[in-house]
């Protein structure tokens, strides 16, 4: 006995077109994605706003008075008073907050009290050189760690598991200044193949293509070290999960091969921790690259951070602290995104 088989499509037998219900039900997933997306948008612009709000008050209460240290300590106090107006210390707290808050709904983050040029104008090449370092270091330690944290889930009993484990382990228990010292000595110093500190710009006048490589290829050696370690256990631990669970196990059942299943059935699990690591860690590289910025003596945000703290220039502190703030909130956004976009099941709960 034969049993029937539905007949293939053909000339005869025209392919469907797509039901009402089908575009009702994708109109339907476009418009809770769109509805995600706007809450999480409104808790972006009231984070920033919080977060203006104690960037302010941290930076006001700082013990000193301001003029007192611009001017010296031999400086009169008609001096003194004409400063603080010049620079309207002498307004009262909330006012000087309301109006730096204007400033930043206009984009302007105010004048630096040490040379009087605007903060976006004076922290707009440290920028550049932090932008670069974080934006080359986040891609290329994701590229490196979902190879390494796959070959430590698959073969994790077996040698190259062990090694791939073992290399992760090192790499998120050395500090990230030693790892940077000891590129140094190797590359720079015994090998002479690259240069210990110093920056090139890319373009402009002093733009070198070639010396701007060269001199980035340390620093952001040392981010991809440290951040790829442990983003790759992560990617680890989700494919050990993943490798476990009933779904997975009938995929192998019924024929597929295990990178087969995994890719076709673990991907888009595995990609949940892998995007929320992602999104902190890329936040994390913010704190990171001050740190080796410092050991390569690149100009970037955190130096000027610091020179501006020693230097109480508030405004530049002020500014960059705000930068930073809007680049790990745009960070968690675009992670909340991707998790409306990879997770179906979130986009139904954004309805709610």
């Amino acid at each position: 006995m034969s049993i029937p088989t539905q007949p293939a499509e053909d000339e005869s037998h025209p392919a469907r077109p797509p039901s009402a219900g089908t575009a009702f039900n994708t109109t339907l997933r476009g418009l809770n994605v769109l509805q995600g997306l706007a809450k999480r948008a409104l808790w972006f612009a009231g984070s920033l706003l919080a977060a203006s709000g104690v960037i302010f008050l941290i930076v006001q209460t700082l013990p000193g008075d301001i003029a007192q240290a611009t001017l010296g300590l031999n400086a009169s106090p008609e001096a003194l008073e004409a400063i603080r107006q010049r620079w309207g210390l002498d307004r009262p707290a909330i006012v000087r907050y309301l109006d730096w808050l204007a400033g930043l709904a206009r984009g302007d983050l105010g004048s630096s009290y040490r040379s009087g040029q605007p903060v976006a104008q004076q922290i707009l090449p440290g920028l550049a050189v932090t932008g670069w370092l974080v934006g080359l270091a986040l891609p290329l330690a994701a590229l490196a760690a979902v190879p390494l944290g796959a070959v430590a889930a698959l073969w994790r009993r077996r040698f190259p598991g062990a090694v791939a484990s073992g290399l992760s382990q090192v790499g998120m228990a050395v500090p990230v200044f030693f790892t940077g010292v000891l590129l140094v000595v190797v590359f720079a110093v015994e090998l002479g193949w690259l240069p210990a500190n110093g920056y090139t710009p890319l373009t402009g006048p002093d733009g070198d293509p070639a010396q701007w490589w060269r001199h980035l290829v340390l620093p952001v050696a040392v981010l991809v070290i440290a951040q790829a370690s442990l983003l790759s256990r992560y990617v680890r631990s989700g494919l050990v999960e993943v490798m476990t669970e009933d779904y997975l196990r009938t995929a192998r059942a019924v024929g597929w091969t295990r990178w087969g299943a995994l890719r076709r059935h673990g991907t888009r699990n595995v990609a949940l921790s892998v995007v929320t690591v992602l999104g902190l860690q890329a936040a994390a590289l913010l704190v990171g690259a001050i740190i080796v910025e410092q050991v390569f003596q690149l100009p970037g945000l955190g130096s000027a951070l610091l020179r501006a703290v020693a230097q109480r220039d508030l405004p530049v502190v002020q500014g960059i602290a705000c930068l930073l703030v809007v680049a790990v909130l745009t960070i968690s956004f675009l992670v909340d995104a991707l998790y409306l976009v990879i997770d179906p099941r979130l986009r139904s709960k954004a309805r709610r």
